[in-house]
């Protein structure tokens, strides 16, 4: 059936009550040959069954399967307020990569479930082209997923986003944290803002407590508050891999998402250490100084709310160092040195 037939059939009762099965499936065919472009050697089948296939990768026979489920959250909010649709796919993706990676683990593939009060086929296509592309950056498979229709159950023009990632990971490559030791030197890498966390907070500070809009200049900067807040999401997945594909000795990763740093870095601290973090070792971006300053947020709490400009933290011994140096400098990936790892109780502590 065309989509000029499928317009002028009576519209069933299930669509009267706010669920349109056919606007949906229209759509979900128009997306097939975006999410097709995502197909890696190792998927099987194609998309519409009721299970995605994909064989584990050839390799050593200890292989570990990994897999990680979140979800893009209150940052959606900003995302309806800008009618922007193409990032959030993409933060959803990368944020899942990055969890999997703390542990070395290397993508295979991905699966979404976007949840709405009513469909609309323009918002669903910019989705999944941001999950598509950040598949495809990932060198991943967007396998399948779930698109629901409950009015009702969500506000009206609001929708949730939520993937879960399997990865894979030799029982010998695995990272744990368990060989970290005081003396080890703590490695940041920068994110472009607020990654996926501290929405809630952040649209506070910036509507209600400072009556701003998406499209007002964010003091400071050539960015529009809406930019800055939509900011993807990165994906740190190069850098890392580079760094153990050169067989750089990594001790242990933390992916700074809510909980910041004393919530997240401990998670992978043996409890006879503490990681100790120079909060003047990087450059604060200004958008978390705004907050902080403009919503009058205490110090520390800024820095367990939000990542700071850090996304990423590598724990590595002190005779690592040079070969990091080199492979980031190949890559002209940006780092920091700051922190270093010493006995203690399996917590953050600040230098300022």
């Amino acid at each position: 059936m065309n989509a000029s037939a499928n317009q002028n059939k009576p519209k069933s009762s299930y669509a009267q009550s706010g669920v349109n099965i056919d606007n949906k499936m229209l759509a979900l065919n128009a997306i097939k040959k975006m999410v097709g472009s995502t197909k890696t050697k190792n998927v099987l089948g194609g998309i519409g069954s009721f299970g995605g296939l994909c064989k584990i990768p050839s390799g050593p026979k200890d292989q570990i399967l990994v897999s990680s489920t979140d979800g893009v959250g209150t940052k959606l909010k900003v995302a309806a307020m800008m009618k922007r649709h193409d990032t959030v796919g993409q933060d959803i993706v990368n944020h899942c990569v990055n969890d999997i990676l703390v542990q070395g683990a290397r993508p295979l593939f991905f699966m979404d479930y976007v949840g709405t009060s009513k469909f609309d086929d323009k918002i669903f296509s910019q989705i999944v082209f941001g999950l598509c592309k950040a598949c495809k950056e990932n060198k991943m498979a967007l396998l399948g997923g779930e698109t629901a229709e409950m009015p009702g159950l969500y506000p009206i023009g609001e929708y949730d986003l939520v993937g879960t990632i399997v990865g894979t990971v030799s029982k010998k490559e695995l990272i744990t944290g368990k060989s970290i030791r005081a003396g080890d030197i703590v490695i940041g890498l920068p994110s472009d803002g607020l990654q996926t966390n501290g929405f809630s907070l952040a649209r506070k500070v910036f509507f209600d407590m400072n009556q701003m809009s998406p499209n007002d200049k964010l003091p400071g900067t050539n960015q529009t508050v809406g930019e800055s807040l939509l900011a993807v999401h990165k994906s740190f997945l190069k850098p890392v891999t580079r760094l153990l594909d050169n067989k750089v000795k990594i001790n242990g990763m933390a992916h700074i998402t809510g909980g910041g740093f004393p919530d997240n870095i401990p998670r992978v601290l043996p409890s006879s250490c503490n990681c100790e973090i120079d909060r003047n070792s990087w450059e604060v971006p200004t958008v978390f100084k705004f907050i902080e300053r403009q919503g009058k947020v205490d110090h520390d709490e800024m820095y367990r709310v939000f990542n700071m400009g850090i996304g990423f933290v590598l724990i590595i011994p002190k005779a690592s160092l040079p070969a990091l140096k080199t492979v980031f400098r190949s890559i002209r990936q940006p780092w920091h040195q700051i922190g270093v790892i010493r006995k203690g109780k399996g917590v953050v502590t600040y230098k300022d």
